[in-house]
């Protein structure tokens, strides 16, 4: 890699394996360093004398350590309330050390994905903590219904729970952790099964997120190609990659991703990876695209005033680090029957004389005219050619993902993406990996009267609708770009792709469209 401005170069990160394992131990002969025990407001209940725990499992630690779990959890105030912890180390247990994590009352929403991932988030800041290597984790009162994916996002907390981000820093510590065994559970090959896939995604969420934390002066459009060329290297048996440079995306007539570019001193790319089985027939062609804006200054219509976030705008690529992460959770969980197209047109949003203009007239590669009434409106621009490209795929669904408006966080906030789409069978497919992933989602409305505002005086369209039903009026422009055989769905996740008190990339998308790619394979 070519010296970065600022001569920044990330340290190199090499991920620690976690050893999982599904267990069904008895909890008090369990040997490690830390017994970890998720507690519900309910399960501290005790008996009419008030010193005995009701629940049988915590009952049954407290008669080992001689009653002191019930007064020492007490004493310390513990109540099971969600985000509290303490850890004691106690007599009379095999483990060095026994931690009680809360988890709030007892409902249907403490038993959903989400809820097991921010218990695994909380293992791991408790293991950390405690320098802990060897850790177990057990639910004072199991889930009877759904081990398998409460188990696997369990995983995939304690996986991203652990991870920080320290390549740009001068030092950074390594986590100690090294084992986990996951009791009650249950055991055998299908837990384990699941336990890896949990594992894939995850690393691929941390791909995703490095990828975002990366400043743009070291992030720029040739090294994002890079980092998705490794990514098909690294997984050769099944992926293949074709990266186009500058004069071979003229060549496709792809005017409108082109014009953004055209500010800036680093060249665009347009990556385009392909995932296709070693083995067996593929019987259906799915297509993911993702923003990629290393870098959006605004253009001439340039960041301005408090809330612009210019500084932050090096996670613009957001959609396209979803589109990267879940490439390399397919490489390694390799789903049967499915071809899948992972395509990114990078560039850079900047200001100089050789770039585009407000009032520029610009032509996509499906030969459609954009008056370009705001040069900060150039996502939905680099992907209108991609969409174009995505098409000409041969694929039969697509799935956009993009930080493309204010307007969907002003609507739905920081945790959830809205998600837009004429097809009610792929809004239903998408919302229910999301389910299974923890994602949050909204479908929002494709309000077709909207497109008066899209209406220009000199070309077939303009790029921006002016303030109200922003988020709308952005999805119904990449619309004009999608053929009407192709089902097609945009995701717009400006709110979670960035955690403001972590001050990191999230990842979020890696895991729901994984999920979907599972849904459609014939696995």
């Amino acid at each position: 890699m070519a010296h970065s401005l600022g001569l920044t170069k990330p340290n190199s990160t090499d991920h620690p394996k976690i050893s999982f394992a599904a267990k069904d131990t008895d909890v008090t002969e369990w040997k490690g360093d830390l017994l970890v025990v998720g507690v519900t407001e309910q399960d501290l209940t005790k008996k009419d004398d008030g010193s005995k725990f009701e629940n049988p499992i915590l009952s049954k630690l407290d008669a080992h350590t001689s009653g002191l779990l019930a007064l020492v959890s007490s004493e310390e105030d513990f109540t099971g309330k969600p985000g509290q912890s303490t850890v004691l180390r106690l007599p009379g247990l095999a483990s060095k050390r026994i931690g009680l994590i809360g988890l709030g009352k007892q409902s249907a929403s403490s038993s959903s994905p989400a809820a097991f991932q921010s218990l695994g988030e909380a293992v791991a800041t408790v293991s950390k903590a405690s320098q802990s290597s060897s850790v177990a984790v057990v639910l004072a009162s199991p889930d009877s219904e759904s081990k398998l994916s409460s188990a696997s996002a369990l995983a995939s907390g304690i996986v991203l729970g652990l991870f920080e981000d320290g390549r740009y820093k001068s030092e950074s510590k390594k986590p100690s952790l090294k084992s986990v065994d996951i009791i009650g559970f249950g055991a055998g090959p299908e837990v384990e099964k699941k336990l890896k896939y949990a594992e894939d995604v995850s690393y691929g969420v941390i791909f995703g997120r490095e990828l975002i934390n990366s400043p743009a002066n070291v992030l720029t459009p040739a090294v994002l190609a890079e980092e998705a060329a490794k990514v098909a290297s690294t997984y050769s048996d099944v992926f293949t990659a074709n990266i186009l440079n500058e004069e071979q995306c003229k060549e496709l007539k792809m005017g409108s991703y082109l014009a953004v570019a055209a500010a800036s001193a680093n060249p665009p790319f347009f990556i385009h990876l392909v995932y296709k089985p070693s083995s067996g027939d593929v019987k259906t062609k799915l297509a993911l695209v993702g923003k990629g804006l290393t870098f959006d200054s605004g253009g001439y219509n340039i960041k301005t005033g408090p809330g612009c976030s210019i500084e932050l705008m090096k996670f613009d690529m957001g959609g396209s680090a979803a589109v990267l992460g879940a490439a390399k959770a397919i490489g390694e969980i390799k789903p049967p029957g499915v071809e899948v197209h992972f395509i990114v047109a990078a560039c850079e949003n900047m200001i100089s004389g050789t770039g585009m203009r407000p009032g520029d007239v610009i032509t996509a590669s499906n030969g459609k005219t954009i008056e370009v009434n705001n040069t900060d409106a150039e996502g939905r621009l680099t992907l209108a050619d991609a969409l174009v490209y995505a098409c000409n795929q041969g694929v039969e669904k697509i799935v956009d993902l993009a930080t493309l408006t204010g307007a969907c966080v002003i609507a739905l906030g920081t945790s959830v993406a809205g998600i837009y789409t004429p097809n009610d069978e792929l809004a239903k497919e998408v919302i229910a990996a999301s389910e299974k992933s923890g994602e949050k989602l909204w479908r929002m409305p494709l309000e077709e009267s909207y497109w008066e505002m899209m209406k220009s005086g000199c070309a077939d369209m303009v790029n921006t609708g002016g303030r109200a039903g922003g988020s709308i009026t952005a999805a119904l422009f990449l619309k004009q770009f999608v053929s009407e055989k192709v089902q097609w769905m945009h995701i717009d996740m400006a709110g979670p792709v960035w955690n403001e008190k972590k001050k990191s990339g999230t990842g979020f998308g890696v895991a729901t469209l994984v999920e979907w790619v599972q849904t459609n394979s014939s696995s």
